[in-house]
């Protein structure tokens, strides 16, 4: 007889968190996108990899990305 995963307070939290993370740090990074300004077609290519690579691309976007704006 095998016993029934049951999940605790740390487990509920920490998958709300991470829910929470994937939602909210795409949106901040495609906000940044939209309101800023890059070279050809560069917006296009880094709104993208947000919306397909989620989390990832956003990591990707602050880490390499805020290098590739036009200066106002």
């Amino acid at each position: 007889m095998t016993l029934p995963v049951i999940f605790g307070g740390v487990e509920v939290i920490l998958v709300i968190l991470l829910v929470l993370l994937s939602i909210i740090l795409p949106v901040i990074a495609l906000v940044d996108i939209v309101k800023s300004r890059f070279d050809d077609n560069t917006k296009l290519i880094w709104v993208i990899i947000v919306v397909f690579a989620n989390i990832i691309g956003a990591i990707l976007y602050f880490a390499i990305g805020k290098n590739q704006k036009i200066p106002d």
